[in-house]
């Protein structure tokens, strides 16, 4: 059981801050699609009438998403062990960041999200209970749950499971990064295979950025962790981070993150740390800078902006915010919407390209949509249905 930290680290709870006023009761709550009107509507929604459809599923399962909330249902699946930026905060505590990303979906794409908080355990475990909750769902968002399990978690249910399993932690992430990087790459007048990048962070985001940079065509592409810049040649590296040492750095670089960063052209931040001024000062001409870690981004924009031609942050009250939610609620209703088993790699280029391209003329302050842009998640689910 994941352990919660210390209350004392936390503000004092004020039942009467308007934030704590919103969520009372919680954000989510169950409605019918059918009135119950009379004994006619219930002979036809529960028995008799119900075991027909039952027994209609029981010799056609695929019949379940037609005639069931299924095909429209999604599982917002967490263990608490990396909850935003508080870290292994358990289920309980998870649960409103849950019931927010289900809001989310709702809003942006009208797929129901539920969430499911789940005790931690061993990757078994967890692939396991996920697994047996999984004929109720049309799809699987995993969420939240801490590097390196997720990683294992995500492709075993992938093997495993016939409906779509998405790790929005990376995927959803590396999305709106590749979206962001075409426009500013526009901006800058540069093709992104000539683009040297530095991702900081090798976690779950920091991996799914750089393999999906990797496959949008960047060939030039370095990651740091906190001991500096992944090499072959480091002998603490884990599993996750070898194959990442094996996909990346072909100029052979060694030293810190200040080291990778000079000369470079992008710098990606997913990692929590900062950035020393100095550093980013080492950057090439007119560079391009995403520092995403929230609330207090790797590099302030005020200073980034001093070097960089391009600033991007994860926050909303700053130009180019990177927001998953331009992302996974498209990718869902696409996926749903088609029948497709997976989230592909191709679907991904092509919701990262939709993004893009909903910005017709980017500039240094617009390189991705709003999240409130209208149309986001219709145009990411046509670009993912086509490829399904």
């Amino acid at each position: 059981m994941s352990v919660p930290a210390p209350p004392s680290v936390y503000p004092l709870f004020d039942a009467t801050a308007p934030v704590f006023r919103a969520h009372e009761g919680g954000k989510l709550g169950v409605h019918a699609t059918q009135p119950l009107r009379d004994r006619a509507d219930l002979s036809l929604l529960y028995t008799p009438g119900v075991a027909d459809v039952s027994r209609a599923i029981a010799t056609d399962p695929s019949l379940a998403s037609r005639y069931t909330s299924r095909g429209n249902t999604v599982a917002v699946v967490t263990d608490g062990t990396a909850v935003l930026g508080l870290g292994d905060i358990g289920p309980l505590a998870a649960m409103p960041v849950m019931e927010g990303k289900a809001l989310l979906f709702k809003h942006f794409a009208d797929v129901d999200a539920v969430p499911v908080c789940m005790e931690t355990g061993t990757v078994d475990e967890l692939v396991e209970a996920i697994a047996r909750i999984a004929p109720t769902y049309g799809g699987i968002n995993l969420e939240d749950i801490s590097a390196p399990r997720c990683f294992e978690i995500e492709q075993r249910l992938q093997e495993r499971l016939d409906i779509p399993v998405f790790h929005d932690d990376q995927h959803g992430t590396a999305v709106v990064v590749l979206a962001g990087l075409m426009n500013a790459a526009r901006v800058v007048e540069r093709s992104l295979s000539s683009l040297r990048v530095v991702v900081a962070g090798a976690g779950a985001a920091g991996v799914a950025v750089t393999r999906l940079l990797a496959t949008a065509g960047v060939t030039d592409l370095v990651v740091c962790d906190s001991r500096g810049i992944i090499a072959p040649s480091r002998p603490d590296l884990a599993d996750h981070k070898r194959r990442l040492a094996a996909l990346t750095n072909s100029r052979g670089l060694s030293g810190s993150l200040a080291d990778a960063l000079l000369g470079a052209d992008v710098f990606v931040g997913v990692s929590g740390g900062t950035v020393a001024e100095c550093d980013i000062a080492g950057m090439a001409p007119r560079s391009i800078i995403f520092a995403l870690a929230n609330p207090d981004p790797e590099v302030h924009p005020d200073i980034a902006s001093r070097y960089a031609a391009v600033v991007a942050t994860g926050r909303s009250d700053f130009p180019n915010q990177i927001n998953n939610v331009l992302a996974f609620p498209g990718i869902f209703r696409g996926a749903l919407d088609s029948g497709a088993a997976q989230v592909t790699e191709a679907m991904k280029l092509a919701a990262a390209s939709a993004i893009a391209s909903l910005v017709p003329v980017p500039t240094a302050e617009e390189i991705v949509p709003s999240v409130f842009h209208e149309g986001v998640a219709e145009a990411v689910a046509r670009a993912v249905a086509r490829l399904a």
